[in-house]
């Protein structure tokens, strides 16, 4: 089964990440894989409950459970948390029941640039389980603080800035990162970020994090949803796997999504969001997104295996 499975880990490997880190190890031992993450793939200052990590495990093993049953293979996922580790694919007695195919993992996009005005079907985000749906202006405060938040850090705002590839030659620009493409920036909007970045320490005083927070303003400035995901904070590898199901059942219907997770990386826009929802528990918002139909396909984001 290794080398069968070998052979399918560039679709593996369409799983989403935060900043495209694709923090994912597997490790083959037999005829298992040990699912464990790489350390320097993670983001420590942004993340530094681990929340987006596991998100992007779950990510990965829904994919790898995914891609498998399309080819005919019959694997099972047993969680195995431990240091470094999330779980083991191993040989199941039959193929993993999804309604989803090979195609469909590496159809499902995000895409960053703008979206046709509407909302979405009731009936399609009853689909959605642990689903809570907002208007987009209703969150646009709240973005713009948690955007300012973000950019004030210095440390948050460096570790943002290694893994942003905003030309084209940059040496990882087709293995990892945030891209220029991905970002749907122009080639003077990435150079103006870019050069931006490069001054951060001399420009922070004069007024930078409210500039770059001002560039995203319009981002919820339309007629469209925002979906924020509840659920247990003690099974976010689980949530993360059921994230890929409401990626993957939106891009069927011809929609796509925007992370917008920096509203709950923030404490107060987090504990404001869930004050918003009637939630009591802010750890249990889990992910942030705009979803809408997109006026146009975004670029395929860049993979270390493809």
């Amino acid at each position: 089964m290794r080398d069968r499975l070998r052979a399918l880990e560039p679709d593996f490997w369409r799983a989403p990440s935060a900043h495209n880190t694709q923090p994912w190890t597997l490790t083959y031992a037999g005829d298992e894989a040990v699912i464990g993450w790489d350390p320097s793939r993670a983001l420590p200052i942004s993340d530094p409950t681990g929340r987006d990590l596991r998100l992007s495990l779950g990510a990965f093993v829904e994919c790898c459970l995914i891609v498998c049953a399309d080819a005919g293979l019959s694997v099972g996922f047993r969680p195995d948390p431990g240091p470094g580790r999330a779980g083991v694919l191993h040989a199941a007695a039959r193929p993993y029941a999804t309604p989803f195919r090979t195609a469909d993992v590496r159809d499902r996009g995000t895409n960053r640039g703008a979206y046709h005005p509407g909302r979405l079907p009731d009936g399609l985000v009853a689909e959605l389980a642990g689903v809570r749906r907002l208007a987009c202006r209703d969150l646009a405060d709240l973005l713009y603080a948690a955007d300012l938040h973000q950019f004030a850090d210095r440390d948050v705002t460096r570790e943002l800035r290694a893994w942003l590839r905003l030309t084209r030659r940059h040496r990882r620009y087709l293995l990892d990162g945030l891209t220029d493409r991905a970002l749907a920036l122009g080639r003077a909007e990435a150079a103006g970020l870019r050069a931006s970045l490069a001054l951060y320490p001399a420009l922070r005083p004069l007024g930078l994090p409210r500039a770059l927070a001002a560039a995203s303003r319009g981002l919820l400035d339309h007629d469209g949803d925002v979906l924020v995901l509840v659920g247990p904070v003690e099974d976010e590898l689980g949530m993360g796997r059921v994230l890929m199901r409401h990626w993957l059942t939106l891009s069927r219907h011809g929609y796509a999504a925007h992370p917008l997770s920096q509203i709950i990386d923030c404490d107060p826009t987090r504990r404001e969001l869930a004050g918003r929802l009637g939630i009591a528990d802010p750890r249990t918002l889990l992910h942030v997104a705009r979803v809408g139909r997109p006026v146009a396909p975004a670029a395929r984001s860049a993979r270390t295996r493809a």
